[in-house]
């Protein structure tokens, strides 16, 4: 394909992405926030693509304060009034290190470390967990040649999940209403894993016109499993919709936007674009949708900015909500009911990350390119909402 044939394409795909990302949703699915560390749209670094033999280490952070409980998209203000709402504090750190094996196909390693705390306003408990959640391994692949589409290109990925986070810990908790402490297995908001395997599939585009990049990213990880039996959440057994156990389920990122490189300030990129994740009602692969979820999503606008100089590269980026929505789950269909979720106002977000080069003088994506707004986005996070996302149930 040829480069003015492949602008056009991409061009066309971001500028609908950009609409439909500031609209309302329509369809009926949708999610609480997925514990990702998302993905920069922006340029990954003034070496543009990766040559073979090319190494790559990278550290992300997320921090998220979940307390406006959402039934649908209807706020219920209520709760902060009774004093009755519960807080949910994400801090989430993800540890990736890509190979690239040829010019066109990479490997990447994804492992999660997550530390989260959950309270409800009027109760003296507070439940913490820490540990490493689910890992991910992918592969991905540019779809056209690197070397003759040095503005412009699309990357597919397709990995694993392995459920190597814990999704069974507890606390040992006294509510001081005299029947003394006791063991409770936490809410799985805050459990660092799912309990089941996955298939995280993702997705880059960009195209760069003059000293902007346009973006569209995303992630969608789909669970093989749809219900956790390993372990009991309520004692309360419901044959009907298995609320007594934990549902696992799909999760997925969108991103699109623009990246605009400072003038005179060289390795300085600006970005902006809208961002929507979260947790579907029922999963991409067939199965019963039972057991305990909160389905729904949120819809941010993400500003963020981005310092590229070597083989380092610097993101911080701030997602601010302006539209959140707790859908229907299966279990809610059966019974006639709607559940609540917790959803933050702000997500932030910070990375890091150092190249190891073969070849440090080579400019790796050809000719023609503009001062720091280079040829490739940032990698996708291979384990976007790797585990379920931080809402709180009524």
């Amino acid at each position: 394909m040829e480069i003015k044939s492949l602008s056009r394409s991409l061009l066309a795909c971001s500028v609908a992405v950009l609409a439909i990302g500031a609209v309302q949703p329509v369809f009926g699915q949708g999610c609480i926030i997925s514990r990702s560390n998302g993905q920069v749209g922006g340029p990954e670094s003034e070496g543009g693509y990766m040559a073979p033999g090319d190494f790559q280490l990278g550290i992300g952070y997320r921090h998220q304060f979940s307390f406006r409980h959402f039934i649908g998209p209807t706020e219920q203000t209520q709760r902060q009034v009774l004093g009755n709402e519960v807080e949910n504090k994400i801090n989430l750190q993800n540890y990736s290190a890509t190979y690239q094996l040829t010019t066109r196909f990479s490997l990447t390693a994804d492992v999660p470390l997550l530390l989260a705390s959950r309270h409800t306003n009027n109760s003296p408990i507070v439940y913490t967990t820490q540990g490493v959640g689910d890992i991910a391994f992918m592969a991905n692949g540019w779809v056209f040649n690197p070397k003759e589409n040095t503005r412009g290109n699309i990357q597919l990925g397709v990995g694993l999940l392995i459920p190597a986070g814990k999704n069974n810990i507890s606390n040992v908790v006294d509510a001081f209403d005299g029947k003394g402490p006791h063991t409770q297995v936490v809410d799985y908001s805050i459990q660092p894993g799912q309990g089941g395997w996955g298939i995280p599939f993702q997705w880059l585009s960009f195209i760069n016109v003059g000293s902007t990049q346009m973006y569209f990213n995303g992630s969608y990880t789909a669970m093989l499993q749809s219900i956790n039996l390993n372990t009991i959440r309520s004692a309360t057994v419901n044959a009907l919709t298995l609320t007594q156990y934990n549902s696992i389920s799909d999760q997925y990122l969108l991103e699109a936007g623009v990246a605009h490189a400072v003038p005179k300030i060289k390795g300085l990129t600006v970005t902006l674009g809208p961002r929507m994740e979260g947790a579907p009602a029922r999963n991409l692969f067939p199965g019963s949708n039972l057991g305990f979820r909160r389905p729904g999503f949120a819809i941010s606008v993400e500003p963020g900015v981005q310092y590229a100089h070597g083989g380092h590269v610097l993101t911080a980026q701030m997602g601010k909500a302006f539209y959140r929505d707790r859908t229907h789950s299966v279990p809610d269909v059966l019974t006639n009911g709607h559940g609540d979720a917790a959803f933050a106002d702000y997500v932030w977000l910070a990375s890091y990350s150092y190249r190891f080069s073969r070849h440090p003088m080579a400019n790796h994506q050809g000719h023609d390119t503009p001062d720091h707004v280079t040829s490739q986005p940032a990698p996708a996070d291979p384990a976007a909402g790797h585990t379920a996302g931080a809402g709180a149930a009524h």
